[in-house]
């Protein structure tokens, strides 16, 4: 049996899944059908884009875990709430460049037994949008070796700003 956390960490995958697969297809016309979750040392899920088999790593870029607490709706403790402070004293810009690039260093470490992986990285976090992912784009730094054919960020949890193609 699977606790709250992992339930909710495969809910979160799952939407996530399918809004980046309604956005793909309406972006690029191609079908993309049919997710299914995957067991560990595989990606997160698997669906079909254009009838031939695509796995989907999925990502959710909270900041720090003081931010995913508070964005998740958990309990904030006196520590949490000083770190969420401390927060505050450097630039959002300079946050979202790191979160980012500590994401992608954690996930390039990875390995699967796949043949085809996409990462998806969706913002989760509202200090965020689009536009700032856009214009930091270029400062990301993706490491050299990489399991992911392509990576895709979601700009928000909506997904009402698209979608940014981060590799190639």
């Amino acid at each position: 049996m699977m606790s709250p956390s992992e339930s909710e960490k495969i809910k979160l995958e799952h939407e996530a899944a399918r809004l980046f697969m309604r956005l793909y297809e309406a972006a690029f016309q191609l079908p993309m059908r049919h997710i299914w979750h995957n067991e560990p040392r595989k990606p997160d899920v698997s669906c079909y884009l254009d009838n031939q088999k695509l796995d989907l790593e999925i990502a959710h870029l909270y900041g720090s875990e003081a931010e995913a607490m508070l964005i998740l709706g958990r309990e904030i403790n006196e520590q949490t709430l000083s770190a969420l402070h401390h927060l505050l004293l450097s630039p959002v810009e300079d946050r979202l460049l790191e979160a980012l690039n500590t994401l992608l260093l954690s996930k390039a470490q990875k390995t699967y037994h796949s043949e085809r992986v996409w990462l998806v990285i969706r913002n989760a976090n509202p200090l965020w949008n689009k536009e700032e992912l856009i214009r930091n784009i270029h400062l990301v730094h993706l490491p050299d070796s990489h399991p992911f054919e392509q990576i895709w960020v979601i700009g928000d949890m909506q997904g009402s700003s698209g979608i940014i193609k981060l590799y190639p």
